[in-house]
């Protein structure tokens, strides 16, 4: 595997984009999950499908499509999401199809033969290229940024937004910061598992690391190591089998996470996990 890994360069984009992507993963996955906001991603997520569409139909690159509409939709989402109480589940259900139809609409609107799509949908992390590259090493790099720098605010807003607010914090800008972020993430991932199943790699390596571990940081850090080993092992195992990458990945996640789930259910008997 290393002699391959040194030989050919779609294999090392391909490396460096999962490792990337299980940076993005670490970090927003657990906010998500600490906010409840696991559907709100799969929803931005499949807007995106509409930006890769119309890239396709004017001739730009997809991704960058799906960097737009992703931004876009974050930003619909969160403004009913503060302003609409319970109907923000219909908006996200609404962004959600929409995403999803008008992508289909731009696709039947091309001249010719329609482009294949399924490395959108269900992810080819040995097709990314070096465009691809950059812009998910850029991305990540803002994900990290933020974070970092406002990571004792993040910390109290996830512990108690209501009280951070009577304090003094401006918990509506941390809340709009993080929907973009939830859409930056979406997009470093689309190329690895794709649209449909980036949830699943947001949360499986999130959820490990909530049931070994306690503490934000330490959450963030093993959901990272995770990650980053579901992606990597999922990239030499399809790559040897001839199997699709991001389905490959999502399912090495999930079954790690409801194997330990249930090994700790076991040990512990009638006790939650």
């Amino acid at each position: 595997m290393l002699k391959v890994l040194f030989e050919y360069q779609f294999i090392q984009n391909a490396v460096f984009a999962g490792i990337l992507a299980s940076i993005v993963c670490g970090i927003i996955g657990v906010i998500i999950v600490e906010k409840r906001l696991v559907m709100m991603s799969g929803g931005i997520a499949h807007t995106s499908y509409g930006g890769v569409g119309l890239g396709y139909l004017l001739g730009f690159e997809p991704i960058v499509g799906a960097f737009f509409m992703s931004i876009l939709a974050a930003f619909g989402i969160g403004y009913i999401k503060r302003h609409g109480g319970t109907k923000s589940e219909v908006a996200i259900g609404l962004f959600w199809s929409l995403g999803m139809a008008l992508g289909i609409f731009f696709i039947a609107m091309m001249p010719g033969y329609p482009p294949d799509m399924s490395s959108y949908l269900f992810g080819n992390i040995l097709s990314v290229t070096q465009s691809d590259l950059m812009l998910i090493f850029t991305l990540t790099l803002c994900v990290v940024a933020v974070v970092y720098s406002l990571f004792d605010y993040w910390k109290a807003y996830l512990f108690d937004e209501e009280f951070s607010s009577i304090i003094g914090m401006r918990t509506s800008l941390l809340e709009y910061l993080l929907f973009i972020l939830i859409a930056l993430a979406v997009v470093v991932l689309i190329r690895v598992v794709g649209i449909i199943l980036v949830m699943a790699l947001f949360t499986a390596p999130t959820a490990i690391s909530a049931l070994v571990t306690r503490g934000l940081k330490n959450r963030m850090l093993l959901a990272i190591v995770l990650g980053a080993f579901f992606c990597l092992a999922g990239l030499g195992i399809s790559y040897a089998a001839d199997i699709p990458s991001g389905a490959l990945i999502v399912l090495l996640s999930s079954m790690t996470y409801f194997f330990l789930y249930g090994a700790l259910r076991w040990r512990k008997g009638p006790q939650e996990v």
